[in-house]
């Protein structure tokens, strides 16, 4: 059996929708943002939104309304999710905690029904009274909203109009009514229809309207009891008799997808189009005598160019929530004039989506075994690349060559708001640099020792300046520069460890440890011990919040290899823990992390032990252990963005943080540091200053985050990459939109493919000569997908050279390998001649490239018959599946592809991965296929194939007997071969081994990991890494885990599902069983990640409660009962594969 362990290594990003509402109490603005299977809650505020609470939903969010029930002070939610469980929650607040209640809940799925291809509608009565959802053709469905039903119930209505384009409620109606938007054969009407909650019935509605504009394909509702229809070139406004039309020019272009309510009087609309405008929606109204509001006027104004919109949410104040699934999210302002490009529009805020991830590559740039992610992401104007890492990005502001540094520190002189010295210390001297703006020019400072190694300098109390050297702790004022004090050990010899506060220094000289306070103008020595053991370092942090005064000293001796902590001013012991081994302890840390206090201690090969400190006794309790690198580590605590962090300097720099009271570790995207000290002066604000072997560096350092995601904006669709180790480039095939002119076409916007430094095409070869010539036949104004090969440098991401494709020619794949004896790397490309009249593509080519010294040439081609969908390189040749037959390709010695064998019985053959001589192939709706190349025969055959209809969107080999696809239901689902059968039938078929709804749909798998594997830390018997990429922008893990490591974590599983308390009252087991249209089936052979790590959220008690009756293996092979300590180490284990 194979067993998979699954996990979102970066939740899902792209927005499906967002409602904006007082949700968390009467008096908060909330925004609420879905995000696939997570829902993100956020206040209004003036600086702008913060988030309150993050909630996993049990399913994929396909309707969200919030609505306010009469009387009450706050709303309230629907939400239905894809696989039809309905709910209504409220939110209630805590003090600072938020609990989700579900109020109602119920499944409102038919027994039969044909889902309606134009999705899921769901829409709430104004007045509040019933819930409308269209899920079926030909059926209404709706809930009655009666505040004592726990079990949401719901009842048809049968629907004459099975095409229904869109619906909703009209305003002010004595019976709930609803408007529709149909289609017939003859085109497309409106219709209204009242609801008798009586009769279950409908009745005719108060007007209708036949013919409407053949593509309108959405109804506003206003509160006057009218509504707007959207089409694709007008926009009219119905009520009954009354009847208005705006048909502006400039909304032929794109077609308008959503729109958001500015004014709660329905004056105003944004609405949101296909190319990213936006556009203002004016109705004039008047008020007649009688009372009544009528619409007398419709305007139409272009406010500017946003994000490509999926969901538009007013806000406040003239901001505007601009939610995308193609692009980044962006929080903009609308003005009131325009600026001087003629836009209203101003992007205050973008939040990042990584949706769709089409394609990418695990690549490790820069050889420090830790991969990163490069991903097609975004489509049209948004399209990008993403590089994605895990850790800390630092930006580099300015550097200094000096090499031989052993110690930096800020200093303030002569002021008290910015710092505007460096000091550097070096073997046998001290330097001061001064910071003046930008510039950094070295000076004296009149009570420093130069002629001595600094072992710390700093600001202290009273305005004053310390310096210590091995000879002596200086006192120098900040103002005068001139020496005050000067304190020596009274044993005469030199000082080696020191650590300062403020207003305390302790020092060593061997095994005698002083305590010196520090007064205006004079050093005092108030405490003098002797220990066992030479001391290695030393650290006295105030532990208490606002306190400047430490009560505890820490400190890491020789020989004993231990941390003692004690008690100032006597040095009394308080703790004493052994750390084992022969490796002296460089350097210790106390600090506090969201209010717990942690000792962590670096040892000299790298290994770092952090414990927690009960500050009062000064015992250390949790021992934990983690590989940070191979040097000697130094720890230094800094700040940002108002919270304490740890840098830990070593060979391979990292951040520590604390994260939902975890100790996360981040790499830093540096390949070493010494030193480091936070600096923040005038020209370098909020900046670290960073010491190596040879170089000072001022930097800045990125969002501290899990993942550091870097983006390369395309202007263009990029489809699929290819990494080239040889040429140091990156080959990437993107498709840009032209609009067809009178002489020929012209690019709609510059991109990628456009902009580049070098440009090149295929002009149209013989291909064309036998076909029609209704090759070129778009109209005027036509939009025309021209498809290119792009090259990019791997360091800078500029387009070096983008050759365009001939006219209907579509790239479909792109490789990057070595073919045969040829010692060259090509990036080979496979395309497709895409015809309208054509059901599938007749024809394509295969073109092989290669790049060097800044120039790209085309060395073969290859006519096909069909499209390659995918091309791998396989044992030197190259495979490639065209339409449904997979071939093989031989390259030979006249630089030509020569075929050598090919395989039919596919459908359409889409994906295809190897493995020494084994092929899988993903197909179109026959799930998986294994297939065998046979050397000395020369022949591919098929060996095995899942008999299961599996609609396929990717495929992996996990190893020699395991294969992983992914299906276009959302499922993930695992086969085995099965070698040792005894009949052929049995041979030939794929076992299923595993079945997991993922509720994801992955476009890519590729084999490779985003962290540094540390040989030897880890107890967590996990094999192999496969990530993989789906359209919401999620990347994911997919690990493989022995049957008995399985068996336990299943145990957790169930109990965790038992302790935590789903939203909506959906069951785990219920989401995460296969399921597709035909049926449904428990999920076997996975662990879901993200419910086991979710346990290091829960409380303690919780987490106690999960642990009752655990079994778990000590070392000698006993069983014994599992302690939440036991499970809290191995699930953070599990949490740093990702």
């Amino acid at each position: 059996m194979a067993y998979s362990y699954v996990v979102t290594a970066h939740k899902p990003t792209a927005v499906n929708a967002c409602v904006t509402g007082n949700f968390t109490s009467p008096d908060d603005l909330n925004l609420i943002i879905a995000r696939n299977t997570r829902m993100e809650i956020y206040v209004v505020t003036p600086e702008g939104l913060r988030p309150v609470k993050e909630i996993g939903i049990y399913g994929r969010i396909a309707v969200m309304e919030l609505f306010r029930p009469p009387g009450e002070a706050k709303d309230v939610m629907f939400l239905l999710t894809a696989r039809y469980n309905a709910m209504i929650l409220e939110c209630q607040q805590d003090g600072e905690n938020l609990e989700m209640i579900t109020r109602a809940h119920g499944n409102v799925q038919d027994r039969i029904g044909r889902p309606s291809d134009t999705g899921i509608i769901g829409i709430i009565d104004p007045q509040c009274r019933v819930i409308g959802l269209r899920l079926y053709d030909g059926l209404f469905k709706v809930i009655p909203l009666d505040r004592e039903n726990k079990e949401l119930k719901a009842f048809n209505i049968r629907l004459e109009e099975l095409q229904v384009i869109d619906v909703q409620f009209l305003h002010g109606c004595q019976t709930p009514t609803i408007i529709l938007v149909h289609q017939d054969p003859h085109g497309r009407h409106v219709k209204t229809y009242e609801i008798s909650l009586r009769d279950k019935e409908f009745q005719r509605g108060p007007w209708k309207q036949d013919n409407v504009e053949t593509e309108a394909c959405m109804v506003i509702a206003d509160p006057f009891g009218g509504a707007l229809i959207i089409g694709q070139e007008s926009i009219t406004y119905h009520k009954g008799e009354n009847y208005l039309a705006v048909a502006p020019p400039l909304m032929k272009q794109s077609t308008i997808t959503c729109y958001g309510k500015v004014d709660s009087n329905g004056s105003r609309y944004l609405l949101g189009d296909m190319a990213g405008r936006l556009f203002m929606l004016l109705l004039e109204q008047e008020e007649k005598m009688d009372g009544r509001i009528t619409v007398k006027d419709l305007k139409v104004e272009l406010l500017g160019v946003t994000t490509l919109a999926e969901c538009i949410t007013y806000l406040d104040n003239g901001v505007v929530y601009v939610g995308s699934r193609l692009g980044d999210s962006q929080l903009v302002k609308l003005n009131v004039d325009a600026d001087e490009s003629g836009s209203y529009v101003q992007v205050m805020e973008i939040f990042t989506n990584l949706g769709p991830i089409v394609d990418m590559c695990v690549v490790d740039l820069e050889r420090q075994g830790q991969g990163q992610l490069v991903t097609c992401s975004g489509a049209y104007k948004e399209g990008t690349l993403r590089i994605i890492r895990n850790g800390i990005g630092i930006h580099e502001h300015a550097s200094v060559d000096l090499s031989g540094i052993k110690g930096i520190w800020p200093l303030r002189v002569g002021t008290t708001e910015y710092d505007n010295m460096l000091v550097l210390s070096f073997v046998g001297q001290t330097r001061v640099l001064m910071l003046t703006g930008e510039e950094v020019e070295e000076t004296e400072l009149a009570g420093f020792d130069g002629d001595k190694q600094a072992f710390y300098c700093g600001n202290v109390c009273h305005g004053q300046i310390v310096q210590v050297t091995s000879a002596s702790i200086r006192l120098v004022s900040s103002t005068t520069q001139f020496l005050l004090a000067e304190w020596k050990p009274s044993s005469g010899k030199n000082i080696s460890v020191v650590n300062c506060n403020t207003c305390q220094a302790v020092c060593a000289t061997g095994s005698d440890v002083f305590y010196v306070e520090i007064y205006e103008g004079e050093l005092r020595q108030m405490g003098k011990t002797t220990l066992d053991f030479e001391v290695a370092c030393l650290d006295i942090t105030p532990l208490k919040e606002g306190s400047d005064q430490a009560d505890i000293c820490s400190a890491g001796l020789w020989t004993e290899i231990s941390v003692r902590v004690m008690k100032l001013p006597d040095f009394s012991m308080m703790h004493r823990e052994l750390l084992g081994g022969e490796i002296i302890p460089r350097s210790v840390l106390t600090t506090t992390f969201e209010g717990i206090q942690y000792l962590l201690c670096a040892l000299g090969d790298g290994s770092l032990f952090y414990f927690n400190l009960n500050s009062i006794t000064g015992y250390l309790t949790d021992r934990k252990k983690v590989t940070l690198g191979t040097q000697p580590t130094v720890l230094r605590t800094f700040r940002s963005l108002s919270t304490t962090n740890i840098f830990a300097c070593s060979d391979r720099p990292t951040v520590i943080y604390s994260s939902n009271h975890k100790l996360v570790f981040s790499n830093v995207n540096l390949k070493e540091v010494n030193y480091m000290c936070p600096l923040n002066s005038e020209g370098y604000p909020d900046s670290l200053a960073l010491a190596n072997d040879s170089t000072m560096t001022i930097g800045t350092i990125d969002e501290i985050q899990k993942l550091h995601i870097r983006t390369v904006p395309l202007g263009e669709s990029p489809r699929r990459i290819a990494y080239q180790e040889s040429s140091q480039t990156f080959g990437v095939i993107s498709m840009r939109m032209d609009i067809q002119d009178s002489n020929g076409t012209t690019p709609a916007r510059p991109s990628a493919s456009t902009q580049a430094l070098n440009t090149s095409s295929s002009s149209s070869t013989k291909l064309l000569s036998g076909t029609s010539s209704s090759m070129s036949e778009h109209l005027y104004g036509d939009e025309v997908e021209v498809h290119s090969l792009l090259v990019l440098d791997q360091h800078t991401f500029e387009v070096v050279h983008a050759h365009q494709l001939m006219t209907n020619e579509f790239a479909t794949s792109l490789i990057s390998a070595r073919l045969g004896e040829d010692s060259n790397v090509y990036y080979i490309v496979g395309t497709a001649l895409v015809h309208p009249e054509e059901s599938e593509p007749k024809q394509g080519r295969i073109l092989l490239f290669h790049y060097s010294d800044g120039k790209l040439s085309q060395v073969a081609e290859k006519e096909i018959k069909g499209a390659a969908y995918t091309l791998v390189e396989f044992n030197g040749k190259l495979l490639a599946s065209i339409n449904s037959t997979v071939r093989l390709f031989e390259w030979t010695s006249d630089k030509e592809l020569r075929l050598e064998c090919s395989q039919f019985n596919n459908v359409i053959a889409l994906y295809l991965k190897t493995k020494g001589d084994f092929i899988l192939v993903g197909d179109l709706m026959r799930s998986i296929s294994l297939l065998l190349y046979k050397q000395t025969e020369g022949c591919i055959e098929e060996i095995a194939k899942d008999f299961n209809p599996n609609w396929m969107a990717a495929v992996e080999i996990l190893d020699d007997d395991t294969f992983l696809g992914a299906e276009n239901s959302f499922n993930l689902f695992t086969c085995q071969k099965d070698s040792a059968a005894t009949t052929d039938e049995e041979r030939q078929r794929l076992q299923d081994v595993g079945l997991f709804h993922l509720g994801e749909f992955v476009n890519v798998f590729k084999h490779g990991s985003l962290v540094m594997q540390h040989p030897g830390e880890t107890s967590t018997p996990t094999q192999g890494s496969v990530l993989f990429g789906t359209v919401n922008g999620a990347i994911g893990l997919l690990t493989q885990v022995p049957q008995d490591f399985y068996n336990f974590l299943l145990e957790i599983q169930n109990k965790l599902s038992k302790v935590i308390k789903s939203v909506g009252k959906i069951e785990n087991s219920f989401w995460r069983s296969g399921h597709t249209e035909r049926k449904t089936e428990p999920c076997v052979g996975f662990i879901d990640g993200d419910l086991i790590e979710s346990y290091l959220d829960l409380s303690r008690d919780k987490m106690q409660e999960v642990v009752m009756g655990l079994q778990i293996d000590d070392s000698s092979g006993m069983k014994r009962e599992a302690t939440v300590d036991d499970l809290v180490k191995m699930i953070e284990e599990l949490t740093r594969i990702h």
